[in-house]
């Protein structure tokens, strides 16, 4: 897959003036025309890197199919070996690719088995068998091309189940780590808070009386117990 940024030397995030200035750049030496710096293969590619992402609906898909290419394998996050997990683990890897390319491009839905192999960074040796069984299944189905589509019935298994299983979640998400689910915090007991804030009195009965000096009033605050105590003395 040829990376029609590179080819053009601009950013992924480049705006549609700067692809057209710099494709008119690269036309003017590449142009079969030019006897110096010609190039038809050059200019044939630039030619097509310039209708692909000077249109917004076609540079979409392009990025996305980029992103695909050069993303991880999922072997380098999940374990398709452990004796007891990795079966379940590829067919749950099978299952998340087809889904996201269902769901990316529903008419255009089939994933060839070199592109499996690729995004699983696994030989098809050991594919074989998971795609029976997902065939068998009627979660997916294979073309004479050896093109794989996910089923209705698959995205049902998908969409039902991907809570169930954390590798699934996970590569769903296209994280390495399992997305975190709301945290609840945990009830802290109150005998367990080290401190309290100086000058609050703690209301706990039989607790200690934490505050600094227990008689001192704010400055220029009449304390009104005073004359209810001559009042009681007198009485």
């Amino acid at each position: 897959m040829i990376d029609y940024y590179d080819f053009l030397q601009i950013s992924p995030t480049a705006e549609g003036e700067t692809i057209h200035r710099v494709f008119h750049f690269l036309a003017a030496r590449y142009h079969p025309d030019n006897l110096k710096s010609g190039d038809v293969e050059k200019f044939r590619l630039l030619k097509k890197a310039h209708d692909v992402l000077s249109d917004p609906a076609s540079r979409a898909e392009y990025d996305v199919s980029r992103q695909l290419k050069t993303a991880r394998p999922y072997s380098s996050t999940v374990d398709f070996l452990d004796s007891a997990d990795g079966e379940l683990n590829r067919r749950l890897a099978v299952l998340a690719l087809l889904y996201y390319q269902r769901r990316r491009s529903p008419g255009d839905a089939e994933v060839s088995l070199k592109e499996i192999e690729e995004r699983m960074g696994f030989p098809r040796d050991y594919l074989d068998f998971t795609l029976w069984y997902l065939k068998q299944k009627g979660y997916i189905t294979r073309s004479d091309n050896a093109e794989f589509t996910l089923t209705a019935s698959g995205v049902d298994f998908v969409e039902a189940e991907r809570a169930k299983f954390p590798v699934l979640n996970r590569l769903l998400a296209g994280s390495s780590e399992p997305p975190a689910g709301p945290q609840v915090p945990a009830a802290v007991p109150i005998d367990s808070i080290p401190e309290r804030r100086k000058g609050f009195a703690d209301r706990r009965i039989g607790a200690p009386d934490l505050r600094l000096n227990k008689v001192e009033r704010r400055k220029n605050t009449v304390d009104r117990r005073a004359g209810s105590r001559e009042r009681k003395a007198a009485g």
